[in-house]
Order: structure tokens, then C-alpha cells, then sequence
């Protein structure tokens, strides 16, 4: 399932601070999106729904954490970009990612061979 671009920045903040609340989320989030509370709060239970993330109750409160995983969200957005934005048939060079504070080295490293992965399979399509 693809994020919309709101849904990105959830999903974005999740992936670098774990775990965490309605109240929590909307606060990193909020000036961003500028949303209400009632707003961020829509926007996460939508999410539970498409699967992009997972709920859980932890002493009365209910937690939030990413279902979507990182790296194969990204590289599905990266294809799409690289192929209905740019045109290209094959993957976008990973090389220009590499000031990206999203992503580690190891996880550059992932998201290479998953790109390449995916462009093989295409070719063999």
C-alpha cells in the first residue's frame, strides 16, 4: 500500500522514534501537516485500516507503530517515482540518496539491492 505524502511523515517519524501515541504523533507531526489533533488522530486510525500501521494498548492509551516496513515502502515509492515521474525504466541510482537523513548506510545498502532486485524482475517480465 502506498502512503500519501501525509501519511509519509507518520510513517517517517515512526520509523525514527518508535512506537508511540496519538498525542505524540501529532505533536512531531503537527506543524508539518498543520493539522488539529482531530486530524492526526483520522489520519492514524485510516492507517491502522490500510495496514500502514499497528495499534496496541499500553496502559489505557492506545500505541502506534509503523506495520509499513522502511525500506520496501521507499523503494516501492522510488520505482514509481523513477518510473511514472522521470520516466526511467530502470531503478534510480541509489548514489543519489546518500545524503538522506532517513536512511543509514546499511539501509542505503538494502534499499540498492532491493531497487536492483525489483528492476531484474521487471526486466524479466
Amino acid at each position: 500500500m502506498k502512503p500519501s505524502p501525509s501519511e509519509l511523515v507518520i510513517l517517517k517519524h515512526l520509523w525514527s522514534h518508535g512506537a508511540q501515541s496519538v498525542g505524540e504523533i501529532h505533536r512531531a507531526v503537527s506543524e508539518a501537516l498543520g493539522w488539529s489533533r482531530s486530524s492526526s488522530r483520522k489520519t492514524v486510525e485510516r492507517m491502522v485500516e490500510k495496514g500502514l500501521l499497528s495499534q496496541r494498548e499500553l496502559h489505557g492509551l492506545n500505541i502506534y507503530s509503523a506495520k509499513a516496513k522502511k525500506i520496501p515502502t521507499l523503494a516501492a515509492m522510488i520505482q514509481n517515482f523513477a518510473s511514472d515521474v522521470l520516466g526511467l525504466d530502470g531503478p534510480l541510482p541509489v548514489s543519489n540518496l546518500v545524503k538522506s537523513q532517513l536512511l543509514s548506510a546499511d539501509e542505503l545498502a538494502e534499499l540498492d539491492a532491493v531497487l536492483k532486485a525489483a528492476a531484474k524482475k521487471q526486466a524479466g517480465s
